[in-house]
């Protein structure tokens, strides 16, 4: 597709990106040899733990700088944007006019801001989505934004990153040990993206809409970001089976992260307890990014996945998680991540 058919320059959204990031000194950091566990090795954790490993072989693991991680998440962002962008060709048809130009450079200088403020934070990431092909996943781990926790915290490095890599080795175990759930996944994501519309006009709808009823609008916005505020009413169910999905998800990762870090991490806690405090004392402009982001709904999404699992767990044991990976039919709503004991009354073993 001719690049000037997407609603978003990309390039300028790189050369934002980029710049943004590199307001932000980034800490000298290793970027050859292997300063953490074995993918293996965490993987045989991970796999003791919660019966997953992933059918793709052992992770590959990249330690990279934040303009890498950018282009990546651009090279994602591109693909799973194509059926918009195929949308926005046909809306515009052949017209090149000055306003579609404007349009495109402001969306990706956005897009660009964004992904530059994010690639300074970020520590690690599964992309399941950079080829859309289940042989095609790609972990990273961020150079610069561990050293700069780990220096700030005095944290031991290769165990501190061995503790990142459990949680983002999780996901690729879930997403790629359960036969069935990157299909079910992505299926979500393109009926929800087959819901967008790229008509500047239908934008401003939602968005007096929202202002019409401010408090669904506070909700759809601690939900889900700007995306969660403007979507449309047949988005947001997709959206809310996608919210269940990864607080499940999230939360499962959280509670492996700690189960299974063993000799790994013998700090996991003190970890875990400094990085949530971090993220509460977040300053006021961190936080509005955030919630506008939608990032603020991922944490909020680590902590309902934990509380359900805790409250599954109560009622029938450890790993009683287990029976979501069944079939997608045992996977929590959102509702039911925030009741569980509405799963759990669906989902009660019958008696023979």
């Amino acid at each position: 597709m001719n690049p000037a058919a997407s609603p978003i320059d990309w390039e300028r959204a790189e050369r934002v990106a980029l710049r943004v990031a590199a307001r932000r000194p980034a800490p000298s950091h290793d970027l050859d040899g292997e300063p953490h566990a074995p993918p293996a090795q965490v993987e045989d954790q991970i796999e003791h733990v919660t019966g997953l490993r992933s059918a793709n072989g052992t992770a590959t693991v990249q330690l990279i700088d934040r303009p890498t991680w950018i282009r990546a998440n651009i090279a994602s962002f591109r693909t799973l944007l194509a059926p918009v962008a195929e949308r926005w060709q046909e809306r515009v048809g052949s017209t090149s006019g000055p306003a579609a130009a404007v349009g495109r450079q402001v969306a990706g200088a956005q897009v660009g801001a964004l992904l530059g403020w994010m690639s300074t934070r970020v520590l690690g990431q599964y992309d399941l989505l950079i080829g859309r092909d289940a042989a095609d996943d790609a972990v990273y781990l961020v150079g610069p934004n561990l050293a700069a926790v780990e220096q700030r915290y005095a944290f031991d490095p290769f165990e501190f990153r061995s503790w990142v890599l459990l949680h983002e080795l999780t996901h690729r175990a879930q997403f790629t040990g359960v036969p069935w759930m990157r299909d079910h996944f992505t299926g979500l994501v393109d009926i929800s993206l087959s819901f967008a519309d790229p008509d500047p006009a239908a934008f401003m709808e939602a968005v007096k809409a929202a202002m019409r009823d401010r408090r669904d609008a506070g909700q759809q916005l601690r939900d889900g970001g700007v995306l969660g505020l403007l979507a449309s009413p047949e988005q947001r169910q997709v959206m809310a089976r996608i919210g269940g999905l990864m607080s499940l998800l999230e939360g499962h990762g959280d509670v492996t992260m700690t189960r299974a870090a063993g000799d790994l991490a013998p700090h996991a806690e003190r970890f875990e307890r400094i990085l949530r405090e971090r993220r509460r004392t977040a300053n006021p402009l961190s936080k509005v990014v955030m919630r506008l982001a939608g990032i603020e709904a991922k944490l909020n999404q680590y902590a309902a996945g934990e509380r359900f699992i805790t409250a599954i767990e109560a009622d029938r044991g450890e790993r009683a998680v287990d029976i979501c990976w069944a079939s997608a039919e045992m996977l929590p709503t959102l509702d039911e991540i925030r009741a569980p004991r509405a799963w759990l009354a669906r989902t009660e073993p019958s008696v023979a």
